[in-house]
């Protein structure tokens, strides 16, 4: 082999093994060093090893050096994740929903290599996806690509669409038939990934999960729907949509007991209106897609949070309550 080109390899042997092996309590030794090269049939001397390291952090890498009796030793300072940020990153893998059992643990394996084998380890046990519940549609990566294709690209695109019964079988709406619609985002809720696009047809903004979604591919078809869509202020829109679900926007005053201000701060951010209502209620007034699931969501707290205005969301909030009632006494 040239020695220019021994001498390349030779470096990158070097930033893969410090990369790997190393960390603040397990650093090298020279004596590894060279026992690894030698391993990948490099012979090197310390000397060379020495301008080898300094190239290296000439290179941008944090390479420190310490001493413990008559021991040198050498790891990797910095890096681009420090393991409590690498911590956070296993966690949203491990906890979404939309990411399979397979794709979780080929995503964490990767990130795992983001740090040594040693801290490795600490990330791994950590690891609990088996536990979870995750999806079933091993497809939706490659969904995700093409909806951010079809965006970039200015495409409307067409796809199935399917539920799934109770032998856990795809069944597919609309008999099968292709869906057209025009991608403006996608958003994740609740463990689950979301499209929203312009529905032609209705003339609405509508929402597909992504894992539900099969067969997608660009129409060729520059998008449709209003302009302002292309500036959709994705946090403003989904803070008014709750789990995704279509229904009529209104402005909705709600009575709320002072306990619940972190609830509606969480729902609605820090800026939305709150104004004191005595000495143990506040009022707000919030832009929401009327549905079940915001009703469910006002369920939630039981007699601590009133409807004001509409009094006609008052009036279906109530007939949601009795049909609720009607259920579970069966009648």
């Amino acid at each position: 082999m040239p020695r220019q080109s021994q001498q390349r390899r030779k470096l990158l042997v070097i930033k893969d093994f410090l990369e790997r092996e190393s960390d603040e309590q397990h650093p090298v030794t020279m004596a590894q060093i060279i026992a690894e090269l030698a391993r990948r049939g490099i012979p090197a001397e310390r000397k060379s090893i020495y301008l080898d390291l300094e190239a290296l952090r000439e290179h941008g890498m944090d390479i420190i050096m310490v001493r413990e009796g008559q021991l040198t030793g050498y790891f990797l300072g910095k890096r681009a994740f420090e393991l409590p940020e690498l911590r956070l990153l296993v966690d949203a893998v491990q906890s979404s929903r939309f990411i399979t059992y397979k794709k979780s643990l080929e995503l964490i394996s990767k990130l795992e290599r983001l740090t040594s084998v040693h801290l490795a380890q600490q990330l791994h046990r950590g690891v609990s996806v088996w536990q979870r519940i995750k999806s079933m549609n091993e497809s939706i990566y490659y969904n995700v690509d093409e909806i951010q294709t079809a965006m970039a690209e200015d495409q409307q695109i067409t796809f199935q669409y399917f539920d799934y019964n109770v032998q856990r079988q795809r069944v597919w709406r609309r008999g099968g038939s292709l869906y057209r619609v025009s991608p403006y985002g996608l958003h994740w809720d609740k463990e689950n990934y979301y499209m929203i696009a312009y529905e032609p047809n209705t003339g609405q903004l509508r929402h597909y999960r992504v894992d539900r979604m099969a067969q997608i591919r660009l129409e060729g078809s520059r998008r449709e729907g209003d302009p302002s869509l292309r500036e959709l202020n994705m946090a403003q829109y989904t803070s008014r949509v709750f789990s995704m679900y279509a229904g009529e926007e209104a402005s909705v005053q709600l009575r709320f007991d002072c306990q619940l201000v972190n609830a509606v701060i969480d729902r609605f951010g820090k800026e939305v209106p709150l104004t004191p209502d005595g000495e143990a209620h506040f009022t707000t007034r919030v832009t929401v897609v009327v549905s079940p699931q915001f009703f469910g969501w006002l369920c939630g707290f039981g007699d601590q949070v009133q409807i004001l205005h509409p009094v006609e969301v008052a009036a279906q909030y109530k007939t949601h309550l009795r049909a609720s009632l009607a259920a579970q006494m069966g009648d």
